[in-house]
């Protein structure tokens, strides 16, 4: 597959060939699907709380005389069934029972998929130097529009913080354009996103680094982080 080139005045510099079949051949959107809902769950605090009856605050006095009034017996105003009282099944959950696992192997599987489903349609925008002398957030616009990128984005910047630093800064605040590291690149973040734009050195280093090993040296022969027990 041969896939256009800008500079970030959106002019045409050439063509970057990407084998799909190292990108899983065809989309599988079961794969996907499962991968996105993992990332997306793990993103959960899981900090809702709610009081019990013995958590809230207040009086214990009894409310009103045991027998005599012809109602039901109560104690303090506590209990679930009053205003301001306390929850029956009160929320305590942590962000362990919301967390879910996928093997390395899929997930990365997915990540490369996910990408393979955005070159199809023509989503991806491969830059040929994404860098700017200055911060300077018109700038970053002005290159979204000759790119073609009328939707929402997501700009994925290099690795070294130097050398995105000014594109960073210029883009931060713009509506609809998320950024995030190239190397950190995943299938919640693309398919967040209608256009994935990334400069061809970052892309190139992505496709052939870590996330490459999607058999068993993943885990015998790991790269990068992964050695490290990173995805």
């Amino acid at each position: 597959m041969d896939v256009p080139v800008f500079n970030i005045n959106g002019e045409s510099v050439g063509s970057m060939t990407i084998d799909e079949q190292s990108l899983g051949g065809t989309v599988c959107p079961v794969l996907i699907k499962q991968a996105y809902v993992r990332y997306h769950a793990n993103l959960r605090q899981g900090s809702a709380r709610t009081l019990t009856r013995a958590m809230v605050k207040g009086s214990t006095r009894k409310i009103y005389r045991q027998k005599g009034t012809g109602r039901a017996r109560h104690g303090n105003k506590k209990p679930p069934q009053f205003r301001g009282g306390g929850h029956s099944f009160a929320k305590t959950r942590t962000r362990e029972d919301f967390r879910l696992d996928m093997p390395r192997k899929m997930r990365r599987k997915a990540n490369r998929n996910a990408l393979l489903a955005k070159l199809v349609d023509n989503e991806v925008k491969i830059v040929d130097g994404l860098t700017f002398d200055t911060p300077k957030t018109k700038a970053f616009i002005d290159m979204l529009g000759k790119l073609g990128v009328d939707k929402s984005a997501l700009v994925a910047l290099s690795p070294d913080a130097e050398k995105s630093r000014n594109a960073m800064l210029s883009g931060r605040n713009i509506d609809g354009v998320a950024l995030c590291r190239a190397d950190q690149l995943t299938c919640f973040e693309m398919l967040n996103n209608r256009y994935l734009v990334i400069d061809k050195g970052d892309l190139e280093a992505w496709l052939s680094g870590p996330s490459s090993q999607t058999d068993k040296q993943a885990k015998i022969n790991p790269m990068g982080r992964a050695a490290e027990g990173g995805a």
